[in-house]
């Protein structure tokens, strides 16, 4: 029997006021498993008035209540490892290295918000006036909307809410239709039994169709006050546009177009090893997933060789096999989203030296060469386990290629000599860059986010909580002031 959630508003498990409902499919096997309420506009109206209800009393909260809070959340989140491999493996074909992978980090996320909630917040500041203290006091916006990706779904799911909350503010968090359980309900299951108060975090779930209207009204709403999405470029320009039409700031972590450059110094097998996980880890569905591998013409032979029979070593079919790498994408149609952009570059002269067509939601591993600046694949995301090896002669060649994209979230340098590579990296424009290693990585306590079409803003420590909150100056007169009149 499949899985049945309603909305969470005001700390009730609630269904939809028009009473509908909603599928959520599993890619691998394509048989439903989830039936969903489906919000409509009037029931974001009654999350945001419980998020708004929630507000002053959560923001008066003891910090270290609401750390504890944290804590206690992050450690139910690692004892439900089983239920979340289960939940992933359903919702969005994740093996379970991936799924437990997303468990550690997102338990890992939820204790360094923790430690951010008593970290110090605020500066002394150098008063004009004698007598007088001044102080820059961080603190809490109000309500935040919050949306939440599939594709790496407890990890981001956290990061939806974890730093919002940890500031002090209340969260209405709008779920991917893709992974509506693990990216949403179950985040805050979690936070509910960890003790978060009633109307603090709200979840609506909504049916496809009906995405941008409950997006639209979330934002729309006078007391939603700021903004966190993690999604495709392509949407979160929309939702840019309209966080800058209502006057919100907005943190955008957008889609990338990575690079990873293997210099003429690197360990060959090495790179081999370090770019086939960078490309082909949750077949390729990551943000930070090395589209475009740029290899040195010394190297090149010998890398490509290498590379190609790894890769064709590679399981891909069932999620839930233990040997598998490749698993499916979210959806048959984005399977053949990836086809078509391989077809694409073939018709325009590039050249398959591994891979073949997809069956259902499954695309195997594949590398291209020789992909033209004309073909849609050299500056689409791929957003699947598909990448295209390109030589350089030279540094400055590698770094006018690896910049030639409107993306700029990460990027790789694999080399022996960490000179050699922070130099090249301190002229590669992306938000994030790995010497001698690939260009997936994240870590809780370090500024995540990228920089042109890859969005703008931080997630992680102290970056994430400036980004969900005010400076407000605040002096202190000692003594009395002097008035010319």
């Amino acid at each position: 029997m499949p899985v049945t959630r309603e909305l969470l508003i005001g700390g009730k498990d609630v269904p939809a006021a028009s009473g509908r409902t909603t599928v959520d499919v599993a890619p691998y096997t394509g048989e439903v498993y989830a039936t969903l309420a489906a919000a409509g506009p009037e029931d974001v109206k009654r999350a945001v008035d419980a998020a708004d209800a929630a507000f002053p009393e959560w923001a008066a909260l003891a910090p270290f209540a609401r750390r504890a809070i944290f804590l206690k959340a992050a450690d139910l989140l690692e004892a439900r490892s089983e239920q979340v491999a289960e939940i992933m493996a359903h919702e969005a074909g994740a093996t379970l290295p991936w799924a437990l992978f997303n468990v550690g980090l997102g338990a890992n996320i939820l204790r360094e918000a923790a430690a951010a909630i008593t970290a110090p917040r605020g500066e002394v500041l150098s008063a004009q006036e004698e007598g007088v203290l001044g102080l820059a006091v961080r603190e809490p916006l109000g309500v935040v909307a919050a949306f939440a990706p599939w594709n790496a779904p407890v990890i981001l799911g956290v990061r939806a809410v974890a730093a919002p909350l940890a500031a002090g503010n209340t969260v209405v968090v709008k779920p991917s239709e893709d992974a509506p359980i693990a990216c949403g309900l179950l985040i805050a299951d979690i936070l509910r039994e960890a003790g978060l108060p009633d109307g603090v975090l709200n979840v609506v779930t909504n049916a496809r169709e009906d995405a941008a209207a409950i997006a639209q009204a979330l934002m729309a709403d006078e007391r939603v006050r700021a903004v966190n999405f993690t999604g495709s470029t392509g949407v979160g320009r929309i939702i840019g546009e309209l966080a800058a039409r209502h006057l919100k700031p907005a943190v955008l972590e957008l889609g990338g177009k990575n690079a990873v450059l293997v210099l003429d110094d690197a360990d060959v097998d090495y790179a081999v090893d370090a770019v086939t996980f960078g490309v082909f880890l949750n077949a390729g569905q990551i943000c930070m997933s090395g589209d475009r591998i740029l290899v040195h013409e010394s190297l090149a032979e010998e890398f490509t060789r290498k590379f190609v029979e790894k890769t064709a070593s590679l399981r891909s079919g069932d999620p839930a096999h233990p040997h598998t790498v490749i698993g499916p994408l979210v959806s048959a149609q984005a399977a053949q989203r990836v086809a078509g952009l391989v077809k694409d570059a073939v018709g325009k002269g590039a050249t398959v030296l591994v891979g073949g067509e997809p069956e259902g939601a499954v695309h195997p591993a594949t590398v291209l060469i020789g992909v033209p600046q004309d073909a849609d694949l050299y500056r689409t995301e791929s957003f699947g386990p598909v990448c295209v090896v390109a030589t350089f002669a030279d540094d400055d060649t590698a770094v006018a290629l690896a910049n030639d994209t409107e993306n700029g979230l990460t990027c790789g340098i694999i080399t022996e000599n960490a000179t050699h590579g922070l130099a090249v990296a301190r002229r590669v424009r992306t938000g994030i860059v790995h010497v001698n290693d690939q260009s997936v990585a994240d870590e809780p306590q370090a500024p995540f986010g990228g920089v042109r079409a890859s969005g703008y803003g931080r997630f992680g420590g102290r970056w994430g909580i400036e980004a969900f909150s005010n400076t407000r100056w605040v002096t202190v007169a000692t003594q009395h002031a002097h008035y010319p009149f």
